[in-house]
C-alpha cells in the first residue's frame, strides 16, 4: 500500500511541526503502506527506496502515485475539535489539511525543505504597506467547497471572525485578537452587523481580495495564516460548536461520517481540484480515523500492518519500542529524528505558593529530570534532557543551564532546599499537578515528578484529565486552575512556526492569556518579556529568524515552566519511528504551551 505516502502527502508538515518531525511522520506512513495490511491499490508506480534507520528524516521512502484502498489511522485520545477554527493540537492541525485549505501552508517535502512557507489558498505571500500595518492578499478564484460553491474572500474573513469568540471557539492561537486593529470584536455569534461581517480590520473589496489592518506591525502574519483557522467557512453553513461534526471541505477529502470522539470516516471530495492545490493528493478511496484506542494496541496494530498511522505520532510505547530497537529488520523501518517539540511542566505564577519565585525555583531544582526522561521512554524515545524552554532545532536557540538540569540531571536537592528557605516554606508545601490521564507516558512522567518533589517536602497531588478537553476546560482554563490550586501542569509544545517568536510567544507573552484554551498556562505576564516580543516585530527576514529566538530564549531570572526533554519519538507501522522530544521544567519568569 505504497500510495499512503502520497495520499497523506500534505500531512507531512503542519504549521506547528518541525521539519524533521514531519519527515519521521512521512517515513512512518510509508512503511506502514508497504506492510501486508488489508488495503488494496491499483496502478502503483512506486519506486522502492532502501529502508534504513533514519532514512525517512531527509527523504521519502517508497513514494507512490497508486490510487485506491483504505487508510486506517488510530489515535489514543480524541481531538480537541475537528473544526479547523477550534483546534491547537498538532496532530489535529495535521489532519485538517485533508479537508481545510488555509491561506498558507508549508512545502510538502522532507527535511529542512519542509520549513518553507508557501501560498496555498492565497496566490502569493501578500503585499505590505502603511509602514507594516496593512497587508493585502489575493485568493485563488476557482477553489470550491465540497458542494460545488466557489470560495470567496468574505468566507476567509468570516473564518477569522469565528476565532474571536472563545465561548464557542475555545481553542487555537490568539494572534488575530492581539495584532489586528479591532481586538474587542466579539465574534460573529454576537456580531450585530446585518451580515455578521463586523470585523472592521479585515476588508474584502471583491471576491478574491482580503485586506488586513493591524494595530502594530506583525511580520509573521503569513505564518499565523498558515493555521487552519484561516481556512474559509461559508457563514450559511456554520453551526457553531457543532461545525466540527461536518466542516465544509476545501481539501481532497470530506466527512462521510463522524461519531463524536469515536470514528471519523473521510471520502474523496468530488469538487477538489489538483490544479488549485499542488500540495495535497487524493489517492486513497477512504480514510478511517479511530479515536480513543489503547496505545499498546495501536503499536501492535502498526507492527501487524492493520493500521497505517498513529495519528498523534506520539511514539511507540516501551514494550514495542524495545522490540523494534532490538530487531535489525524492524529498526531498519524506523526513524529517530530530533523534533522541535518540548515536554515540560508549567509552573503557574498565579497559584500560591507558586506565586513566589523562590518556590518555583525550588520545584525547578528538585525535579529529577532523568526520571522524567525515563518515563517518556529513555534517551532514545524520551529525548535529550532539556535545560531551556525552547528546543535546539529552532533558529535563534541559545544553550544555557540555569537550574543545573544538565549538570545535576537527577535533581539538585541542596539548591531546592535553599530556595524553599527563601520562599518561606522550609519544610515544603502542597500543590496539585494536572496531567492527561489517557497518555501513559505523561502519567508516568507526572508520577516521577511527584516522587522527586517529595524528597524536598513538596507534596504533589495528581489530578488526571482527558486529553480532548485538557486545555479547554482544565489546564488551559485559568479560572479552573486557580479554584483547584493547580500549581503545576504537564504539557508540551511544538513551535507555531520555525523561529523563536513562533515557539515562545504563545507560551510566555502576557497578551496571549485567555479564559479558555489558554497556552500561556504559567500565566506569565512580565513587562520586560512582553516588550521583547514587541521589539522583535521591528525586525524582518533572516535577522528576525535569528533575533526572534535570541531575544526571548536567553536565561530569565524567574521560571514559568520546568523543561524535561527534546523528544525522540519511537513509532512504527512497518516504519518505526523513535523520535526525541525536548522538554523542561522552567522556573524563570516564563512558561511553555500545548501539545
Amino acid at each position: 500500500m505504497n500510495q499512503l505516502q502520497e495520499a497523506f502527502h500534505r500531512m507531512k508538515r503542519r504549521s506547528i511541526f518541525a521539519a524533521t518531525a514531519v519527515s519521521a511522520l512521512a517515513a512512518l506512513v510509508l512503511s506502514a503502506c508497504s506492510s501486508s495490511g488489508s488495503s488494496s491499490s491499483s496502478g502503483s508506480t512506486s519506486t522502492a527506496g532502501a529502508a534504513a534507520f533514519n532514512s525517512g528524516v531527509t527523504s521519502v521512502t517508497n513514494p507512490s502515485s497508486a490510487k485506491g484502498g483504505t487508510l486506517t489511522f488510530d489515535s489514543s485520545s480524541p481531538p480537541d475539535s475537528f473544526d479547523p477554527g477550534n483546534t491547537y493540537y498538532a496532530w489535529v492541525l495535521n489532519l485538517n489539511h485533508l479537508w481545510a485549505m488555509s491561506m498558507f501552508t508549508y512545502k510538502a517535502c522532507p527535511g529542512t525543505c519542509g520549513a518553507k512557507l508557501v501560498p496555498w489558498l492565497a496566490t502569493d505571500m501578500g503585499t505590505v504597506s502603511d509602514k507594516g500595518l496593512t497587508w493585502t492578499f489575493h485568493i485563488k478564484p476557482n477553489v470550491k467547497y465540497e458542494d460545488g460553491t466557489v470560495v470567496k474572500s468574505s468566507d476567509v474573513k468570516y473564518a477569522l471572525e469565528r476565532t474571536y469568540d472563545r465561548s464557542v471557539m475555545a481553542n487555537g492561537p490568539t494572534y488575530y485578537q492581539v495584532y489586528l486593529a479591532d481586538p474587542k470584536y466579539p465574534g460573529p455569534y454576537k456580531d450585530k452587523a446585518k451580515d455578521k461581517m463586523g470585523l472592521t480590520s479585515v476588508q474584502t473589496p471583491n471576491a478574491t481580495t482580503l485586506v488586513i489592518h493591524l494595530a502594530k506591525p506583525f511580520p509573521d502574519l503569513p505564518y499565523a495564516l498558515a493555521f487552519s483557522n484561516s481556512a474559509p467557512v461559508p457563514p450559511a453553513k456554520d453551526t457553531g460548536s457543532n461545525y466540527q461534526l461536518h466542516p465544509m471541505s476545501t481539501g481532497p477529502y470530506k466527512f462521510q461520517s463522524y461519531a463524536l470522539n469515536k470514528t471519523l470516516t473521510l471520502v474523496p471530495n468530488p469538487n477538489w481540484s489538483a490544479s488549485t492545490d499542488p500540495y495535497t493528493k487524493q489517492l486513497a478511496s477512504k480514510i478511517i480515523v479511530n479515536l480513543n484506542v489503547n496505545q499498546a494496541d495501536i503499536d501492535n496494530r502498526l507492527l501487524a500492518g492493520d493500521v497505517q498511522l498513529d495519528a498523534q505520532a506520539v511514539g511507540l510505547g516501551a514494550a514495542v519500542k524495545a522490540r523494534v530497537l532490538a530487531s535489525p529488520t524492524l529498526k531498519a523501518n524506523g526513524d529517530a529524528p530530533l523534533t522541535g517539540r518540548a515536554w515540560f511542566a508549567y509552573l503557574n505564577t498565579k497559584v500560591a505558593p507558586m506565586t513566589n519565585l523562590a518556590c518555583r525555583k525550588a520545584v525547578e531544582y528538585a525535579v529529577d529530570k532523568q526520571a522524567v526522561q525515563t518515563a517518556w521512554g529513555g534517551p532514545v524515545a524520551g529525548g535529550q534532557i532539556a535545560s531551556t524552554i525552547m528546543a535546539p532545532t529552532i533558529t535563534g536557540y541559545q544553550k544555557f543551564d540555569l537550574y543545573n538540569a544538565l549538570s545535576k540531571p537527577t535533581g539538585d536537592v541542596t539548591s531546592a532546599k535553599q530556595q524553599l528557605q527563601q520562599c518561606g516554606q522550609p519544610n515544603g508545601f502542597s500543590t496539585n499537578l494536572s496531567y492527561r490521564s489517557d497518555r501513559p507516558s505523561e502519567t508516568a512522567a507526572a508520577t516521577a515528578i511527584q516522587a522527586s518533589l517529595a524528597k524536598v517536602g513538596i507534596k504533589v497531588t495528581l489530578k488526571g484529565f482527558p486529553s480532548g478537553s485538557y486545555y479547554t476546560n482544565f489546564a488551559g482554563a485559568p479560572a479552573y486552575v486557580h479554584s483547584h490550586d493547580i500549581g503545576i501542569s504537564m504539557g508540551g509544545w511544538f513551535p507555531d512556526w520555525p523561529n523563536g517568536f513562533g515557539f515562545l510567544d504563545s507560551l510566555v507573552d502576557g497578551a496571549t492569556i485567555v479564559s479558555t484554551g489558554n497556552t500561556n498556562i504559567a500565566e506569565l505576564n512580565d513587562t520586560k518579556i512582553n516588550n521583547l516580543f514587541a521589539q522583535s516585530a521591528t525586525t524582518t527576514g533572516a535577522a528576525r529568524m535569528r533575533s526572534g529566538g535570541r531575544s526571548t530564549s536567553r536565561p530569565w531570572p524567574t521560571p514559568p515552566s520546568c523543561p524535561w526533554s527534546t523528544p525522540r519519538r519511537c513509532s512504527t507501522g512497518r516504519r518505526a519511528s523513535p523520535t526525541p522530544t525536548y522538554g523542561m521544567l522552567t522556573a524563570n519568569t516564563t512558561p511553555p504551551s500545548s501539545a
